[in-house]
């Protein structure tokens, strides 16, 4: 294998599970999926260390992180995102978002519909064409029929590995070009309920 081949590490944590890749240049190293509801800002960075140890690959060998930022839970995208971010600024490397959409269109031909389940009978979804991508948008379920077909996701036609695995292979090649932090990419407001009890007064 080529000395110039990147080491890639990639997580996501916007559904209910840790999903952690790490790439050498176009191969996958190792993948792991850890189903869970809860607990992923404890087990991330050790699925990521078991990961690299697993590969006799040190973290100072790593060419950038790739991060999935969502649409998906609010919680897990922040522990992804901020995992991402401390650990590209530790070790001087980029740290690089990657929608889901663009996580499930990776090999895909278009034109097409990439659609994320939203919960409550609803998905996101964006459409690609061969010259641009629209905004993406949340839907009803019901309106997918709609949409600009194939459609890819929301249990139409999902890749098996649309997660940490395509989100690695998207960062290694973008990491030629420089890109910004990456965010949370957010379709909706979070699922907060406003207090039923009043404010507290204040006294002067």
């Amino acid at each position: 294998m080529a000395a110039r081949d990147p080491f890639v590490l990639a997580f996501d944590t916007s559904r209910a599970a840790c999903d952690v890749a790490l790439l050498r240049g176009h191969e996958t190293l190792g993948h792991r999926f850890e189903e869970m509801t809860k607990g992923q800002a404890e087990r991330l960075l050790v699925i990521c260390r078991s990961l690299m140890v697993d590969a006799g690959i040190a973290p100072t060998e790593l060419s950038a992180i790739g991060v999935g930022i969502g649409p998906g839970n609010f919680t897990g995208i922040r522990i992804a995102v901020s995992a991402a971010r401390g650990l590209a600024l530790g070790l001087g490397i980029p740290a690089i978002g990657v929608s889901a959409f663009d996580a499930l269109r990776l090999g895909a031909d278009v034109p097409c519909t990439i659609c994320v389940d939203a919960r409550r009978d609803q998905v996101y979804a964006q459409a690609f064409d061969a010259n641009r991508s629209q905004e993406p948008r949340l839907l009803a379920r019901s309106e997918l029929e709609t949409l600009t077909p194939p459609i890819i996701g929301a249990g139409n036609a999902s890749p098996r590995y649309a997660g940490a695995v395509a989100i690695a292979h998207i960062a290694r090649d973008r990491m030629v070009s420089p890109q910004p932090r990456p965010a949370p990419l957010y379709l909706r407001p979070a699922d907060a309920a406003p207090a039923k009890d009043p404010p507290p007064k204040i006294l002067s």
